[in-house]
Protein backbone atom coordinates (compact mmCIF):
# COMPACT_ATOMS: atom_id res chain seq x y z
CA UNK A 1 0.00 0.00 0.00
CA UNK A 2 1.03 3.47 -0.79
CA UNK A 3 0.90 5.97 1.70
CA UNK A 4 -2.55 7.84 0.73
CA UNK A 5 -4.05 3.96 0.85
CA UNK A 6 -2.74 2.83 4.21
CA UNK A 7 -3.81 6.42 5.36
CA UNK A 8 -7.85 5.53 3.68
CA UNK A 9 -7.92 2.35 5.46
CA UNK A 10 -6.33 3.60 8.83
CA UNK A 11 -9.52 6.13 8.53
CA UNK A 12 -12.23 2.82 7.98
CA UNK A 13 -11.19 1.25 10.85
CA UNK A 14 -10.91 4.26 13.36
CA UNK A 15 -14.49 4.55 12.53
CA UNK A 16 -15.33 0.93 12.33
CA UNK A 17 -13.65 0.51 16.08
CA UNK A 18 -14.57 3.81 17.94
CA UNK A 19 -11.28 5.12 18.00
CA UNK A 20 -10.00 8.75 18.37
CA UNK A 21 -6.55 9.18 17.25
CA UNK A 22 -4.23 11.79 18.80
CA UNK A 23 -0.90 12.83 17.27
CA UNK A 24 2.15 14.87 19.19
CA UNK A 25 2.91 17.89 17.03
CA UNK A 26 6.30 16.21 16.40
CA UNK A 27 4.63 13.30 14.48
CA UNK A 28 5.85 13.50 11.11
CA UNK A 29 3.06 14.52 8.47
CA UNK A 30 1.39 12.04 7.53
CA UNK A 31 0.43 10.42 11.22
CA UNK A 32 -1.25 14.57 11.78
CA UNK A 33 -3.01 14.13 8.45
CA UNK A 34 -5.27 11.06 9.82
CA UNK A 35 -4.99 11.92 13.13
CA UNK A 36 -8.18 13.39 15.08
CA UNK A 37 -6.46 16.23 16.90
CA UNK A 38 -2.95 17.40 16.89
CA UNK A 39 -0.91 19.71 19.52
CA UNK A 40 1.02 19.50 23.00
CA UNK A 41 1.07 16.92 24.85
CA UNK A 42 -1.51 18.11 27.35
CA UNK A 43 -3.69 19.82 24.65
CA UNK A 44 -4.37 16.09 23.42
CA UNK A 45 -4.84 14.62 27.09
CA UNK A 46 -7.85 17.27 27.67
CA UNK A 47 -9.10 16.84 23.91
CA UNK A 48 -9.09 13.12 24.71
CA UNK A 49 -11.26 13.33 27.78
CA UNK A 50 -13.72 15.12 25.84
CA UNK A 51 -14.44 12.93 23.33
CA UNK A 52 -17.60 10.47 22.82
CA UNK A 53 -14.93 7.42 21.70
CA UNK A 54 -14.63 4.53 23.72
CA UNK A 55 -10.78 4.24 22.64
CA UNK A 56 -7.88 6.28 22.20
CA UNK A 57 -4.45 5.42 20.42
CA UNK A 58 -1.62 7.91 21.21
CA UNK A 59 0.91 8.73 18.35
CA UNK A 60 3.63 10.33 20.97
CA UNK A 61 5.54 8.73 23.78
CA UNK A 62 4.65 6.81 27.15
CA UNK A 63 3.91 9.60 29.23
CA UNK A 64 1.26 11.42 26.51
CA UNK A 65 -0.66 7.93 27.17
CA UNK A 66 -0.44 7.88 30.35
CA UNK A 67 -1.50 11.41 30.78
CA UNK A 68 -4.69 10.29 28.68
CA UNK A 69 -5.20 7.39 30.70
CA UNK A 70 -4.93 9.57 33.91
CA UNK A 71 -7.81 12.36 32.63
CA UNK A 72 -9.58 9.40 31.24
CA UNK A 73 -9.66 6.16 33.43
CA UNK A 74 -13.07 5.07 31.73
CA UNK A 75 -11.33 4.22 28.25
CA UNK A 76 -9.07 2.13 26.54
CA UNK A 77 -6.09 4.01 25.74
CA UNK A 78 -3.40 2.57 23.61
CA UNK A 79 0.27 3.99 22.72
CA UNK A 80 0.91 3.08 18.74
CA UNK A 81 4.00 2.06 19.42
CA UNK A 82 5.78 0.47 22.75
CA UNK A 83 9.06 1.45 22.44
CA UNK A 84 8.58 5.36 22.02
CA UNK A 85 9.33 6.59 25.76
CA UNK A 86 11.00 10.24 26.61
CA UNK A 87 14.53 10.65 27.74
CA UNK A 88 13.62 14.00 29.99
CA UNK A 89 10.57 11.98 31.61
CA UNK A 90 12.80 8.65 32.62
CA UNK A 91 15.38 10.83 34.17
CA UNK A 92 14.13 10.96 37.32
CA UNK A 93 11.92 8.40 39.24
CA UNK A 94 9.61 8.29 42.25
CA UNK A 95 12.24 7.07 44.99
CA UNK A 96 15.04 9.67 43.45
CA UNK A 97 12.20 12.30 44.50
CA UNK A 98 11.05 11.27 47.47
CA UNK A 99 14.73 11.44 48.78
CA UNK A 100 15.54 14.83 47.45
CA UNK A 101 12.22 16.01 48.71
CA UNK A 102 13.44 15.57 52.11
CA UNK A 103 16.20 18.03 51.86
CA UNK A 104 13.38 20.41 50.64
CA UNK A 105 10.76 19.47 53.04
CA UNK A 106 8.54 23.43 53.06
CA UNK A 107 9.29 23.47 48.79
CA UNK A 108 6.27 23.01 46.35
CA UNK A 109 7.08 20.61 43.96
CA UNK A 110 6.47 21.14 40.30
CA UNK A 111 6.71 18.78 37.46
CA UNK A 112 6.55 19.36 34.19
CA UNK A 113 4.20 17.06 32.47
CA UNK A 114 6.90 15.47 30.81
CA UNK A 115 7.23 12.88 33.95
CA UNK A 116 5.97 9.48 34.42
CA UNK A 117 2.67 8.96 36.10
CA UNK A 118 4.38 7.05 38.47
CA UNK A 119 6.17 10.72 38.98
CA UNK A 120 3.31 12.53 39.42
CA UNK A 121 2.03 10.74 41.93
CA UNK A 122 4.53 12.01 44.64
CA UNK A 123 4.50 16.11 43.13
CA UNK A 124 2.09 19.06 44.02
CA UNK A 125 1.44 20.86 40.57
CA UNK A 126 2.02 19.58 37.48
CA UNK A 127 2.82 22.35 34.44
CA UNK A 128 3.37 22.46 30.47
CA UNK A 129 5.85 24.73 28.82
CA UNK A 130 3.53 26.98 27.77
CA UNK A 131 1.63 27.31 31.40
CA UNK A 132 4.38 27.00 33.78
CA UNK A 133 5.47 30.48 35.01
CA UNK A 134 1.46 31.53 34.90
CA UNK A 135 1.81 28.16 37.38
CA UNK A 136 4.51 29.47 39.29
CA UNK A 137 3.87 32.58 40.21
CA UNK A 138 0.04 31.57 40.88
CA UNK A 139 1.70 29.36 44.13
CA UNK A 140 1.24 30.75 46.82
CA UNK A 141 4.79 29.20 48.69
CA UNK A 142 7.63 31.38 47.33
CA UNK A 143 9.79 28.07 47.36
CA UNK A 144 9.58 25.52 44.57
CA UNK A 145 11.13 22.46 43.68
CA UNK A 146 11.24 22.58 39.84
CA UNK A 147 11.68 18.98 37.91
CA UNK A 148 12.94 17.35 35.72
CA UNK A 149 13.74 19.97 33.29
CA UNK A 150 16.61 22.65 34.44
CA UNK A 151 16.41 24.75 31.25
CA UNK A 152 12.56 25.11 31.31
CA UNK A 153 12.90 26.06 34.96
CA UNK A 154 15.89 28.26 34.45
CA UNK A 155 13.57 30.39 32.00
CA UNK A 156 10.43 29.67 34.93
CA UNK A 157 12.87 31.46 37.19
CA UNK A 158 14.16 34.39 35.20
CA UNK A 159 10.55 34.91 34.70
CA UNK A 160 9.69 34.59 38.56
CA UNK A 161 12.18 36.72 40.14
CA UNK A 162 10.02 36.33 43.71
CA UNK A 163 10.42 32.87 43.69
CA UNK A 164 13.07 30.63 45.32
CA UNK A 165 13.27 28.17 42.55
CA UNK A 166 15.48 25.15 43.04
CA UNK A 167 16.80 23.08 40.55
CA UNK A 168 17.90 19.55 39.17
CA UNK A 169 20.29 18.50 36.40
CA UNK A 170 17.69 16.72 33.70
CA UNK A 171 15.68 17.73 30.88
CA UNK A 172 15.37 17.05 27.11
CA UNK A 173 18.53 15.77 25.96
CA UNK A 174 17.92 16.90 22.22
CA UNK A 175 17.13 20.35 23.01
CA UNK A 176 20.28 20.39 25.26
CA UNK A 177 22.38 20.05 22.53
CA UNK A 178 21.59 22.63 20.74
CA UNK A 179 24.37 25.57 20.91
CA UNK A 180 24.96 29.42 20.86
CA UNK A 181 27.04 27.95 17.63
CA UNK A 182 24.36 26.52 15.91
CA UNK A 183 22.48 29.94 16.58
CA UNK A 184 24.86 31.99 15.02
CA UNK A 185 25.42 29.72 11.82
CA UNK A 186 21.70 29.91 11.38
CA UNK A 187 21.50 33.92 12.16
CA UNK A 188 24.73 34.16 9.48
CA UNK A 189 22.77 32.02 6.82
CA UNK A 190 19.24 33.65 7.60
CA UNK A 191 20.00 37.14 8.78
CA UNK A 192 16.15 38.04 8.07
CA UNK A 193 14.66 35.09 10.03
CA UNK A 194 13.78 35.22 13.46
CA UNK A 195 14.46 33.01 16.21
CA UNK A 196 11.69 31.19 18.08
CA UNK A 197 13.40 28.80 20.91
CA UNK A 198 11.53 26.02 22.93
CA UNK A 199 12.42 26.92 26.98
CA UNK A 200 13.54 23.36 26.73
CA UNK A 201 16.85 24.62 25.13
CA UNK A 202 20.14 26.08 27.39
CA UNK A 203 19.88 29.60 28.87
CA UNK A 204 22.31 30.46 26.42
CA UNK A 205 20.62 29.51 23.62
CA UNK A 206 17.38 30.96 24.82
CA UNK A 207 19.19 34.23 25.26
CA UNK A 208 19.28 34.87 21.15
CA UNK A 209 15.49 34.32 20.73
CA UNK A 210 12.93 36.64 19.53
CA UNK A 211 10.43 34.37 20.96
CA UNK A 212 10.38 31.79 23.60
CA UNK A 213 7.94 29.51 24.03
CA UNK A 214 6.25 26.25 23.66
CA UNK A 215 5.52 24.05 20.73
CA UNK A 216 1.95 25.14 20.43
CA UNK A 217 3.50 28.61 21.23
CA UNK A 218 5.96 28.83 18.39
CA UNK A 219 3.89 27.82 15.90
CA UNK A 220 1.07 30.19 16.72
CA UNK A 221 3.56 32.79 17.02
CA UNK A 222 4.56 31.90 13.17
CA UNK A 223 1.30 31.93 11.98
CA UNK A 224 -0.10 35.03 13.01
CA UNK A 225 3.42 36.99 12.77
CA UNK A 226 3.83 39.60 10.02
CA UNK A 227 7.35 38.40 9.11
CA UNK A 228 8.30 35.98 6.24
CA UNK A 229 11.18 34.03 7.49
CA UNK A 230 11.82 32.08 11.09
CA UNK A 231 14.34 29.88 12.30
CA UNK A 232 12.49 27.13 14.22
CA UNK A 233 14.52 26.20 17.48
CA UNK A 234 12.32 22.75 18.32
CA UNK A 235 11.90 19.21 16.72
CA UNK A 236 12.34 19.42 12.97
CA UNK A 237 8.69 18.41 12.34
CA UNK A 238 7.45 21.71 13.68
CA UNK A 239 9.64 23.70 10.91
CA UNK A 240 7.71 21.02 8.23
CA UNK A 241 4.22 21.39 9.59
CA UNK A 242 4.33 24.95 9.70
CA UNK A 243 5.74 25.30 5.82
CA UNK A 244 2.13 23.30 4.45
CA UNK A 245 0.11 25.61 7.30
CA UNK A 246 2.09 28.85 6.12
CA UNK A 247 3.43 28.62 2.28
CA UNK A 248 4.11 31.75 1.63
CA UNK A 249 7.08 31.88 4.57
CA UNK A 250 9.97 30.59 4.69
CA UNK A 251 10.99 27.76 8.13
CA UNK A 252 15.08 26.97 8.58
CA UNK A 253 15.87 24.31 11.35
CA UNK A 254 17.98 25.94 13.75
CA UNK A 255 20.32 22.35 14.02
CA UNK A 256 19.80 18.49 12.59
CA UNK A 257 20.59 17.71 15.90
CA UNK A 258 16.86 18.69 16.80
CA UNK A 259 15.47 15.22 16.27
CA UNK A 260 13.25 12.88 18.83
CA UNK A 261 14.16 9.29 17.94
CA UNK A 262 10.82 8.52 20.75
CA UNK A 263 8.72 10.69 18.40
CA UNK A 264 10.32 9.35 15.24
CA UNK A 265 9.58 6.05 16.09
CA UNK A 266 5.93 5.95 15.52
CA UNK A 267 4.86 4.81 11.70
CA UNK A 268 2.09 5.13 9.84
CA UNK A 269 2.19 1.42 9.81
CA UNK A 270 2.05 1.31 13.69
CA UNK A 271 -0.98 3.32 13.76
CA UNK A 272 -2.55 0.87 11.23
CA UNK A 273 -1.01 -2.31 13.39
CA UNK A 274 -2.43 -1.04 16.30
CA UNK A 275 -6.02 -0.66 15.06
CA UNK A 276 -6.03 -3.98 13.65
CA UNK A 277 -4.57 -5.42 16.83
CA UNK A 278 -1.39 -6.21 15.95
CA UNK A 279 0.22 -4.30 17.36
CA UNK A 280 0.44 -1.21 20.24
CA UNK A 281 0.46 -1.36 23.75
CA UNK A 282 -2.71 -0.95 26.13
CA UNK A 283 -1.81 1.39 28.75
CA UNK A 284 -2.86 0.30 32.81
CA UNK A 285 -2.42 2.21 35.65
CA UNK A 286 -4.00 1.34 38.35
CA UNK A 287 -6.75 3.08 40.32
CA UNK A 288 -4.16 4.61 43.10
CA UNK A 289 -1.89 5.74 40.34
CA UNK A 290 -4.65 7.29 38.52
CA UNK A 291 -6.10 9.13 41.77
CA UNK A 292 -2.93 10.42 42.97
CA UNK A 293 -1.50 11.67 39.72
CA UNK A 294 -4.79 13.52 38.88
CA UNK A 295 -3.85 15.45 42.04
CA UNK A 296 -1.20 17.37 40.80
CA UNK A 297 -2.98 18.01 37.32
CA UNK A 298 -6.17 19.51 38.64
CA UNK A 299 -3.92 21.54 40.55
CA UNK A 300 -2.54 22.87 37.19
CA UNK A 301 -5.77 23.30 35.76
CA UNK A 302 -6.90 25.37 38.90
CA UNK A 303 -3.43 27.36 39.28
CA UNK A 304 -3.82 27.63 35.69
CA UNK A 305 -7.15 29.61 35.29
Amino acid sequence: MNVSELQQKILELKKQKDVCILAHSYQAREICEIADYTGDSYKLSVDASKVSNKNILMCGVRFMAETCKILSPEKTVMLAQPIAGCAMADQMDKALISEVKKSYPDHTVVAYINTTAELKTICDVCVTSSSAVQIVNNIENKDILFIPDCNLGSYVKQQCPDKNIKLLNGGCPIHACVSTDDVEAARKAHPEAELLVHPECTPEVCAYADYIGSTSGIMNYAVNSDKKEFIIGTEISIAEHLQYMCPDKKFYLLSLKLICPNMKATTLYDVYNCLNGDGGEEIELDDETISSAKRCIDEMIRLGQ
